[in-house]
């Protein structure tokens, strides 16, 4: 389960934030998740919950989620395709010589504060 591992990454940095600009609350905080991560959304709001409570500025943060879709390039003939739909074979010329482009990240787009 990554998933702990990626929750206690991001509520350092949230935490080192807030302290650095002097906030009283974390209200709400969105992520971009891509769906090709290997995050589990339930394990991740599991966890989230968990560490949340052991913070100072993030105890009643509100968890968003913004799913970024899984985009692959074939270097054969130049082309993208969603990657959870066809994997690494290229659906226009049935190539494996592809790579992802989007969609596999995690990382931090909002955060609100008071």
């Amino acid at each position: 389960m990554h998933e702990l591992g990626i929750v206690v990454h991001v509520v350092k940095q949230v935490e080192k934030l807030a302290k650095e600009n002097n906030v009283k609350e974390v209200v709400e905080l969105t992520l971009e998740v891509g769906e090709v991560s290997g995050v589990v959304k339930e394990y991740f709001v599991d966890a989230f919950e968990w560490a949340k409570k052991r913070t100072e500025y993030m105890k009643n943060t509100k968890l968003n989620f913004i799913i970024i879709q899984g985009i692959s390039y074939c270097e054969d003939c130049k082309d993208t395709f969603p990657t959870t739909q066809y994997g690494k074979t290229c659906p226009k010329c049935g190539g494996g010589n592809t790579y992802l482009v989007t969609g596999r990240d995690v990382s931090i787009k909002d955060i609100k504060v008071v």
